[in-house]
């Protein structure tokens, strides 16, 4: 398995648990530098991912989280 199959892995299993996730926290937990990429695999695959932009500190970032249908 390569790195980007098991970062697949583990940021799709982090979202199954209803998790929501940032892209530093894809850093930190799972070494993830591109999570843009992952979620567009993800995304891809069929996966219902919800995209919120969030601001703190003057910074904006994206929170990805699953849509509960």
């Amino acid at each position: 398995m390569t790195s980007i199959e098991s970062q697949h892995a583990l940021i799709k299993a982090h979202l199954l648990r209803g998790e929501h996730i940032t892209p530093l926290d894809a850093l930190r937990l799972y070494g993830c530098f591109r999570l843009g990429g992952r979620i567009y695999d993800l995304r891809r695959e069929g996966l219902k991912i919800r995209t919120t932009i969030i601001e703190w500190n003057g910074k904006r970032f994206a929170e990805y989280s699953l849509i509960n249908e």
